[in-house]
């Protein structure tokens, strides 16, 4: 076995399910997720296997990644494919809680988010990435990312039925008291 393909070996172990997870949230379809998955391993066996550091590499498996998701979704524009209503329960992450209990009802929820939110929200939540990264690898500022991170928040809430339990900051009222001027 050559140094590429024990390079492209452990590469597909240790970042694998995070492209094909990231493929999978933003596409909603297996089999386009599994495509992605492909083609983002045999773009990296074109490269050279020595220039690459583990959060580099996942960094780039990634916004590649992201980059073939949107190039299927041009496709998908000029050639309609089922929805994921058509498709039940094959195409939702099969992810459970620490007590064991599948969040079916949340992963549903999600899949109802614009394509923006729900990649936001993955890469936030179930890859683990900060504000800041995520930007780098959507090519958008922070401010973005954080807006649409609160956003799906939000819309996961209307949507789920949440109880709006926010409560005041403090007493302030809004009124500012007039300023003084110097004598």
């Amino acid at each position: 076995m050559t140094d590429q393909e024990i390079f492209l070996r452990n590469a597909m172990e240790t970042h694998g399910d995070a492209v094909y997870r990231l493929a999978l949230c933003r596409l909603q379809n297996t089999a386009d997720a599994e495509d992605v998955y492909q083609d983002v391993f045999l773009r990296l066996l074109g490269q050279p296997a020595e220039s690459w550091d583990g959060e580099h590499l996942k960094a780039w498996l990634l916004r590649t990644a992201l980059n073939r998701c949107a190039d299927l979704h041009r496709f998908r524009l000029r050639c309609p494919a089922l929805s994921l209503e058509e498709i039940p329960d094959m195409a939702r992450p099969a992810d459970e809680t620490a007590d064991g209990a599948r969040p079916a009802e949340l992963w549903e929820a999600v899949a109802q988010l614009p394509e923006k939110l729900r990649t936001a929200v993955h890469l936030h939540y179930a890859e683990g990435y900060q504000t800041e990264e995520i930007a780098a690898m959507l090519g958008v500022p922070a401010a973005t990312v954080r807006t649409r991170l609160r956003r799906a928040r939000m819309k996961l809430k209307d949507l789920l039925g949440g109880i709006d339990d926010e409560e005041p900051v403090s007493d302030y009222d809004g009124s500012y008291p007039h300023p003084r001027r110097a004598e």
